[in-house]
């Protein structure tokens, strides 16, 4: 090869790599930037619902952290999986997020076995928990039975005769009874409702017996002396509840059934972002102003690494996939 063919290569291949460095570098920058742009966070309940005002207590201080806006997108429908199904299924660029709580994650997959359209473990990538609440055993203010013991005691005297409220079957009211009664070896009368306000207005007029509540729903009633709370499904007391025992404490140990809500985004997310992500959330849980606002709907700020958090949905999920099982249901 003549010199100047050898020179002319050398030209060649020298300004190629040079496209290559230099994309490669906007590239980079352009990666390293992110967010260029507003963020959507989508929340699969209706606004106003409990895993909303959640998601707007936490997008204001995420967006100011970020500094670029972070809008709440409201998809509901279907016990959350519509809007967790959205999710699933967005670019993964960062600029998709998703707030939700455990039943979309850990319930659902057994309990629309063949609907689901999305896998919880394969298709979202975790960034952390945001926060946790226990769920409130609730019976009518007159009603017989002062705590966990009298109740089953009560409920196995009279096999099958007392009803207990729930929003549905598959929903963690339903749930949480189903495995105290397998544990407990008592049998209870499952009557569904179209939501909690409607559970725990039968609840005072004791056209049911029992029901476990969201303590958003239940506290208001319990502090006005027309419910009674025999117990907390966390394994420990709650911070946010104080002076209603535990499950556990009551004959139950390990018995536990509380609701959490979590953010995660699509899988594929890449890791720099992914960590972006859950150093800021956890700083925010951190703040004063977010933990006030979460202690009014009964929240603990709980913040996790991704991986605590993959742990907590496998844990949970296996759990109740055995509750489901047992009990044959399905909501195909």
């Amino acid at each position: 090869m003549t010199g100047p063919s050898i020179s002319r290569r050398r030209l060649h291949v020298s300004a190629l790599a040079l496209a290559c460095a230099t994309a490669f570098g906007f590239s980079s920058a352009a990666h390293a930037a992110w967010p260029e742009k507003p963020i959507q966070m989508i929340v699969p309940f209706p606004a106003g619902s409990s895993p909303d005002i959640l998601a707007r207590a936490i997008a204001e201080p995420l967006a100011k952290d970020l500094g670029q806006p972070v809008v709440i997108d409201n998809k509901p429908g279907a016990g959350g999986n519509i809007g967790t199904r959205a999710a699933s299924k967005a670019k993964p660029d960062g600029y998709t997020m998703l707030l939700t709580i455990n039943g979309p994650m850990v319930t659902a997959p057994a309990l629309y076995k063949k609907t689901l359209g999305y896998d919880p473990l394969t298709d979202l990538a975790p960034i952390s928990l945001v926060g946790t609440s226990p769920n409130v055993l609730v019976v009518p203010q007159g009603f017989e039975a002062k705590n966990v013991q009298e109740f089953v005691s009560l409920a196995k005297a009279k096999p099958g005769e007392l009803n207990y409220g729930t929003v549905g079957p598959g929903s963690s009211s339903h749930l949480g009874m189903a495995m105290l009664e397998h544990e407990a070896d008592i049998s209870l009368q499952q009557i569904p409702y179209s939501g909690f306000p409607q559970v725990i207005t039968s609840i005072m007029n004791n056209d049911v017996q029992a029901g476990f509540m969201v303590p958003g729903i239940a506290m208001a009633q319990v502090k006005a002396g027309k419910v009674r709370a025999l117990a907390i499904t966390s394994l420990e007391p709650s911070d946010v509840l104080p002076g209603i025992p535990t499950m556990a404490s009551q004959g139950y140990p390990g018995f536990e059934s509380i609701s959490w809500d979590a953010i995660f985004v699509p899988a594929g997310t890449p890791d720099d972002i992914v960590k972006q992500l859950n150093d800021s959330i956890t700083k925010i849980l951190a703040l004063d102003d977010v933990k006030q606002k979460m202690a009014t709907l009964y929240f603990t700020p709980a913040p996790s690494t991704p991986e605590g958090l993959t742990e907590l949905v496998v844990n949970e999920k296996k759990r109740w996939e055995e509750v489901i099982n047992r009990l044959n249901l399905s909501l195909d």
